[in-house]
């Protein structure tokens, strides 16, 4: 009787400490349209990330090491790529895009650092890069 409670619980706790992880972080993904693709990596706790797509042929990348990291991303027309890093604790990345042929490339190595975006027409590049704490970005861009 002993042995079965003891190969209970350790059966128990196994599962438990498999899926802490998957708990401690947050993905969420919404693809319509045609030919999107969508990936990252998290590693820590408490990190999220959004996505969204629409349109076709979107590409969004959020990779995330640390705790309490936030990415989205959006987009909406067709072929736009946006890319996410970030290092560190409480950093917050956004991007938007909503029109065609548009790059987003957010990169965050520290703490307490946050990075905007938007874009809207056609054909607009944005390179953001924050090393440190405490930094905020802003971007909007029309490109046509």
């Amino acid at each position: 009787m002993f042995r079965k409670i003891v190969a209970t619980a350790l059966v128990a706790v196994s599962f438990g400490l498999a899926s802490a992880p998957a708990m401690a972080n947050q993905v969420k993904i919404q693809q319509w349209g045609l030919g999107h693709t969508a990936g990252g990596a998290q590693t820590g706790t408490s990190n999220r990330i959004g996505v969204y797509q629409t349109g076709r042929w979107n590409q969004a990348v959020a990779n995330q090491t640390g705790r309490r990291n936030q990415a989205a991303i959006g987009q909406e027309g067709v072929n736009n790529f946006a890319d996410t890093w970030q290092r560190g604790r409480d950093n917050a990345a956004g991007v938007g895009q909503f029109g065609d042929n548009h790059t987003a490339i957010l990169t965050q190595d520290g703490n307490r650092n946050i990075a905007a975006g938007v874009q809207v027409g056609n054909g607009c590049d944005a390179n953001v890069a924050q090393a440190g704490r405490g930094n905020v970005a802003a971007f909007v861009q029309t490109c046509n």
